[in-house]
């Protein structure tokens, strides 16, 4: 996406749901009202931080049309695209692996502590995935500082040991943390993308077809496909891929757009969220709205609500062109990545040196718990901010 084509509403409500999450990320639910915390694994309904996830996913398949439509019109080719998504999800997909696993680390057997041995890996991370300015001018400097960002990587790796039975005490993919499941997510829709390009009717069967497995999943149908679950988990239960790929759709709707008037747009967007909605309360018939188990239902609801929220923010911001609101997280929407991650450095920092930095989590008084976390979550967008102004920001 160029800038000049760049849809603002999309980088806001990315900042939007990613400072949600470090909101809801950082809160002390002992205190704070569980409609904003995440709700049991039986229980059938939703809290806060049940959708924010998975409002973040579908905003990132948003972006997949106009990303690469934006990398063709700079002349690379299908082949090129490929190989990017590739190397992007497999990126992602390591990160999320070696940041699940930073609470295994047995300190004895490791030899270093969990909190230097995380500290560690995510400086290993930003030398290997830095957007280093001077890769230019210096490609023999950077690729130094990436080499021994490697090379950190496999050393952790290697003298990684949990203690558990679980892999012989090495790392695991468990349930491929939150990078890892954004991956496997992007690469469902970007390879979607790629097959049916700018077709709404193809990329709807698409998201049809991952709802479907989410649904065979859900009734214990899909136990045929078990052989390649530990590895295509998330892609054969359907659940991610399908917010992600609606995402994409929902995208190609607005990219689509140009020449038929807003007032068309809103109405599809509207209507398109409400169906989604509707969709998710009458599968709640035989599916509860559950995150943990991602249910089919608790899929639709979640895109019915970022459909709509979407449509509310982009009727502000690109219609009438009202973003001031907005200033202080967009920046987050820009640099999610190293937004995101910026909160998890400076935890195992701040527990490393023992410091009295969280003592708002210890309050019971609900303005200071609730408030504390708001400013957590903006103090760590303006810290990621300020970093990519000094050049140190990831891009994948």
């Amino acid at each position: 996406m160029t800038n000049q084509s760049r849809i603002l509403s999309i980088d806001i409500m990315r900042g939007l749901t990613l400072l949600l999450m470090l909101f809801v990320n950082d809160l002390n639910m002992n205190v704070a009202p569980a409609f904003m915390g995440h709700t049991d694994a039986d229980f059938d309904g939703m809290g806060l931080a049940d959708w924010v996830f998975p409002g973040f996913l579908f905003i990132a398949g948003m972006s997949i049309p106009f990303a690469i439509t934006n990398r063709i019109s700079k002349g690379l080719t299908q082949t090129d695209n490929i190989k990017h998504i590739l190397y992007r999800t497999v990126s992602l997909i390591v990160i999320g692996i070696l940041m699940l696993n930073t609470s295994r680390v047995d300190p004895e057997l490791t030899g270093i502590s969990k909190n230097l041995w995380a500290l560690l890996m995510y400086f290993a991370v930003f030398l290997v995935w830095n957007n280093y300015r001077s890769k230019d001018e210096k490609p023999f400097t950077v690729t130094g500082f990436r080499l021994a960002g490697v090379g950190l990587l496999i050393i952790l790796i290697f003298k990684f040991k949990s203690g558990q039975p679980e892999n012989d005490g090495s790392l695991i993919t468990g349930w491929w943390g939150i990078l890892g499941l954004i991956g496997w997510g992007y690469l469902a829709a970007a390879l979607t993308y790629i097959l049916c390009r700018n077709s709404l009717l193809l990329t709807a069967l698409a998201a049809a077809l991952f709802l479907g497995l989410n649904i065979l999943a859900a009734l214990g149908l899909s136990t045929f496909l078990d052989p390649a679950r530990p590895l295509l988990g998330v892609i054969i239960d359907g659940n991610v891929p399908f917010i992600v790929v609606s995402g994409t759709f929902v995208g190609l709707m607005l990219k689509n757009s140009a020449g038929t008037g807003n007032k068309t747009l809103i109405r599809n967007l509207v209507i398109s969220g409400v169906l989604s909605l509707a969709a998710g309360f009458l599968l709640r018939e035989w599916f509860i709205l559950s995150k943990i188990k991602a249910t089919p239902s608790w899929g639709l609801v979640c895109t019915g609500i970022s459909i709509l929220v979407f449509t509310i923010i982009y009727v502000i911001s690109d219609v009438f062109g009202k973003t001031g609101w907005a200033e202080f997280f967009r920046p987050a929407g820009e640099n999610s990545l190293t937004t995101y991650l910026v909160p998890n450095i400076l935890y195992h920092l701040i527990g490393m040196g023992g410091l009295p930095v969280f003592f708002y989590k210890q309050s019971q008084i609900l303005p200071i718990v609730i408030g504390g976390s708001i400013i957590w979550a903006i103090l760590m967008v303006w810290l990621a901010a300020f970093m990519k102004r000094l050049g140190i920001s990831l891009k994948l």
